[in-house]
């Protein structure tokens, strides 16, 4: 099912062209183009975000800390 040949590709082609005009192609792969680079740009945010933390998580003293804990009777 994944191997398209050139004659299948041709066809999608021919119809998206058929559907969407010659003059809609260029907008829709336009509005594709800044939805790619929005999801990438968001994806690249999240990452340096997470790095960040983990840098600033490592760079904390550990502390550890105890408790005690009392009793009392009646």
């Amino acid at each position: 099912m994944g191997n398209l040949g050139f004659q299948e590709i041709l066809l999608i082609a021919v119809v998206v062209l058929v559907l969407f005009g010659g003059r809609k192609i260029p907008e829709f792969m336009k509005g594709l183009g800044r939805g790619i680079r929005e999801f990438n740009d968001a994806k690249n945010n999240v990452k340096k975000e997470l790095e960040e933390g983990m840098n600033e998580k490592d760079n904390q003293p550990t502390t550890t800390t105890t408790s005690s804990t009392t009793s009392s009777q009646n």
